[in-house]
């Protein structure tokens, strides 16, 4: 890792309040969102090669799962069925310090392209 990204010592789900706390090895501890994890999941079904898409309707999203990936990041499972980001220490870092600025930028994008925050209905359809 370089000087400026600390490895993660610890991280601790918390579900009910759908956050997930991330520690760090210089002391710092920060809380992210499972929503923003998921809207902003590094994996190329997000990201697109460098043009990544407007992610909507994860408001309620939670993570059922985290999986280490070596000494350097880890796989988090989310309840929608999300399950390929792989989130290295430096991916959770730049998120954890600049979380304000990226969530701005999202809400921004969400309100330009007319998207929502809020989970999509399922209509059951009755047949008589």
């Amino acid at each position: 890792m370089s000087d400026t990204t600390p490895d993660v010592s610890n991280l601790k789900l918390k579900r009910k309040s759908k956050l997930l706390e991330i520690t760090f090895e210089n002391g710092e501890v920060f809380n992210l969102s499972c929503e923003m994890l998921r809207v902003h999941s590094p994996s190329a079904e997000v990201q697109q090669h460098g043009n990544p898409i407007l992610v909507t309707h994860k408001k309620d999203v939670n993570i059922t799962a985290l999986e280490p990936i070596g000494n350097y990041g880890v796989k988090i499972i989310f309840d929608d069925g999300h399950d390929t980001g792989l989130f290295s220490w430096k991916i959770l870092y730049d998120m954890c310090t600049h979380q304000v600025e990226i969530w701005e930028r999202y809400l921004a994008r969400l309100r330009a392209e007319k998207g929502s925050r809020e989970p999509l209905i399922s209509m059951a359809v009755q047949y008589s």
